[in-house]
């Protein structure tokens, strides 16, 4: 089949690349054309997960939605933001915001829209804290009192210090594009960054809009890095302009198909989609380097052989290794798809597309290219440099047959140790994570966290079984006291419930005394306060808050944290007190962007280990198929499982997360890996079972493979390290740990495979050997 194929390609060697161009054309269109971010990260989410379909009803029930946090503080006016000129900037930002058409109607909390809520010689009032801005000094002072002696407000709105204060827009329900709010928030804001006040923006919203506001920046400044350092090290590798050209053109149109393909069918890019294209342009030149490696071999071994008879030959020797490795990290890939987190699904789907697109690049468009362009221009090496390649790998094969218990002796331990250390590895879906210490987001965050509550919502439910339960006192008093007690923990900042709203409203109505601000004592008391709340203020504020029935409490926890292993903390601490108060009756619910997102992390390890046992056991089947040898299967899986224990066993030892972007680790780790052992069983077959003796089958095997695997290892470790230069710190550990798997991979096969082989002496290899 492979000779017809060569014939055909060599025989119309013009027409396929002019195809190949063509197509690559309408993918590079597609791009053009339809390519776009996703910026929002509940799309990120599987719909039908039972925990996000009921985050969602409680979010429709309660009017949970994110908001953009505007910080604006003054350290310049000994007032503070209580001066006319701030208190302007202030209303002039809420205006605008409130204007804006992602923005809920009426949804703008500030000092220009905040309620306060008093008693009067009419009973309960609820009024704006000023009907017009403050103009003289008298007028701001009593504003100040005002909101200090508000609890609802002041410390939540505006700080303590009253250096700052904050705006919150939530938004509406629905399709939001997080780039463009960023886009016009910034646009908003930029005419008063110039002035003493300082401006910090923050908010879900706002981490989403900077993520699509980075990304292409990112993806323009690593693919240019990597096509360089590829290029370089092929062409230090090759020795050949010519064959660095046709590897280099085979990775960028097996990109430009996947991305391709993924813009035609409508798919967008997500954050982690981004690292496709370094992920195919580091992983798409192996089969290059193996095609052209073994052409320059025989280029120098035989220089009088004919063009066509070195081409055809290159295709008769490698092309079941190149279909197989291809296959395989195509497998280790699509294993991805398991996974809930649809964007880990269609980074291994299309990243699978690009490697399968690469092996057809390298199987038909290196030769149409080499009969085009003509067989690389070789200079030969000389004996000496000819004789050390030789010696090196000679001494290798030596080394390991004669240390051969000793290697699988020390595999194990070094798999022991790791495995513990893997036993410290900890997840987490933490996006501000993402982001360097200096990002403006980042930045913002902190400054909120340590002025305000926090830019982190968590909400906790609890439901009851009978109507009009959460009228009763002792139930509130408990959620007070819940309350309390969680706003001691250093990373919540504020809590929020109906018990606010009772608390104030029982306080002015006694005058303002300071002893009764607590919950009311009786039923019909709460009951009292809350229908005089409906009558004179906005009800939806209780809405917000407790459900018609009075069978679904909410509490809302403003976090200093988004990160998975605070936010399981926390939960505990809730269930914990529920477990033993009268809240025990009731069931405990969560809801928001900070459960769901710790919900996520659990889907990113299960998907994990779920992909991880898939590939490991499809890579077997495949390669006991392939060499018709379960022996084959057991010797090319172990050095990649004992690479992936290794650096699980380094994350847990170093502190690194397991995340969206980490979790990718084990099937880049099989994808590669698998191809190194292909190639070096596929030679050892080769030579095996033409009767060479075992140190002859090993020698020759490892001379050839060894060195081809190398520098296909060292080629893509200088691809993957590029990574190092993202602006996201989990891209950057990416490229470090993807680096050191391979390198772990690498010394794997080339020590502990060939160990086993010569343990083993598997009958796929030796069957038809002579004897030692």
């Amino acid at each position: 089949m492979i000779d017809k194929i060569t014939d055909w390609v060599l025989k119309f060697p013009k027409t396929v690349l002019i195809i190949i161009l063509i197509i690559t054309a309408f993918f590079t269109f597609q791009i053009y054309d339809n390519a776009r971010l996703e910026t929002n990260l509940d799309k990120y989410k599987p719909d039908d997960h039972p925990e996000f379909v009921a985050s969602e009803e409680y979010e429709d029930l309660f009017g949970i939605n994110d908001a953009v946090i505007v910080a604006v503080e003054n350290n310049s006016n000994p007032n503070g933001v209580y001066n006319a000129e701030t208190l302007k900037m202030i209303d002039q930002i809420s205006l605008a915001l409130e204007k804006l058409p992602e923005v809920a109607k009426g949804d703008v909390r500030s000092l220009t829209t905040a309620d306060n809520i008093k008693g009067s010689d009419f009973g309960l009032e609820v009024d704006p804290f000023y009907q017009k801005l403050p103009e003289n000094q008298a007028e701001i002072d009593q504003l100040r009192e005002d909101v200090e002696a508000n609890k609802m407000v002041g410390g939540r709105i505006v700080a303590e210090d009253g250096n700052s204060a904050l705006i919150m827009a939530e938004l509406k329900a629905g399709e939001i594009d997080r780039l463009e709010l960023y886009q016009k928030v910034q646009e908003i804001v930029k005419p008063y960054r110039n002035g003493s006040e300082k401006i910090y923006i923050a908010g879900q919203p706002v981490v989403e809009g900077t993520l699509a506001h980075l990304m292409p920046q990112d993806m323009q400044k690593m693919i240019p890095i990597v096509i360089f350092i590829i290029l370089f090290v092929l062409f230090l590798t090759l020795h050949s302009f010519k064959s660095t050209l046709l590897t280099m053109l085979v990775v960028l149109f097996s990109t430009i198909w996947a991305f391709g393909l993924m813009s035609y069918l409508g798919i967008p890019i997500y954050a982690v989609s981004t690292m496709i294209p370094v992920m195919l342009i580091a992983l798409g030149v192996a089969d290059g380097i193996h095609l052209l490696s073994h052409l320059n071999q025989e280029i120098k071994a035989h220089p009088e052989r004919d063009k066509l008879e070195l081409i055809k030959d290159m295709q008769q020797q490698l092309w079941k290794p190149v279909v197989m490795t291809s296959v395989t990290t195509a497998a280790g890939f699509l294993s991805l798809l398991t996974s809930d987190v649809l964007p880990i699904r269609y980074f291994g789907l299309f990243t699978a597309v690009g490697v399968i697109s690469a092996m057809f690049f390298s199987l038909i468009m290196i030769p149409a290219g080499l009969k085009v362009l003509g067989l690389p221009n070789l200079k030969m090496k000389k004996k000496d440099q000819k004789a050390a390649d030789k010696k090196f790998f000679h001494k290798l094969s030596q080394f390991v047959r004669k240390n051969r218990r000793a290697v699988v002796i020390i595999t194990i331990i070094i798999t022991i140790i790791a495995a513990y250390g893997a036993s410290n590895i900890w997840i987490d879906s933490s996006m501000l994570s993402k982001f360097t210490e200096d990002e403006e987001i980042s930045q913002a965050d902190n400054f909120i966290n340590q002025n305000f509550g926090g830019t982190t919502q968590l909400n906790l439910i609890f439901k009851a079984e009978e109507n009009d339960t959460f009228k009763e006192p002792e139930y509130l008093k408990d959620v007070w006291e819940l309350q309390n007690q969680l706003e001691e923990r250093e990373l919540i900042g504020t809590t929020y419930s109906l018990n606010d709203y009772l608390r104030r409203i029982n306080k002015v109505m006694n005058e303002d005394q300071e002893e009764f601000n607590r919950v009311p004592e009786s039923r019909d008391l709460v009951a009292q306060y809350l229908l005089l709340y409906s009558m004179s203020g906005d009800p939806e504020d209780l809405d917000r808050l407790i459900d018609y029935d009075y069978r679904q409490l909410h509490v809302q926890l403003s976090l200093k944290t988004d990160r998975t292993q605070e936010i399981k903390s926390i939960i505990a601490e809730i269930e914990d007190f529920a477990a033993n108060s009268s809240l025990k009756e009731f069931e405990v619910e969560f809801a928001g962007s900070a459960y769901t997102n710790m919900i996520f992390s659990g889907l990113i390890l299960e998907g994990q280990v779920l992909s991880l046992a898939i590939s490991l056991v499809g890579v077997f089947l495949l390669l006991s198929l392939l060499f018709k040898s379960f022996a084959a299967g057991l010797i090319g899986v172990l050095p990649i499982a004992v690479t992936a224990v290794v650096n699980f066993g380094l994350m847990g030892g170093l502190g690194v997360s397991l995340n969206t972007t980490t979790a990718l680790i084990s099937s880049i780790a099989v994808g590669m890996g698998i191809d190194y052992a292909i190639h070096l069983l596929s030679r050892y077959q080769y030579y095996g079972i033409r009767g060479f003796s075992k140190a002859e089958t090993a020698d020759k095997a490892i001379n050839l493979s060894g060195r081809a695997i190398t520098f296909n290892a060292v080629v893509v470790i200088a691809g993957f390290m590029v990574l190092t230069f993202s602006e996201f710190p989990p891209n950057r550990e990416l490229g470090w740990l993807v680096s050191t798997a391979l390198f772990v991979s690498l010394i794997g096969t080339l020590t502990l495979a060939v160990a086993l082989i010569d343990i083993m002496e598997p009958k796929f290899i030796f069957n038809k050997r002579k004897d030692d």
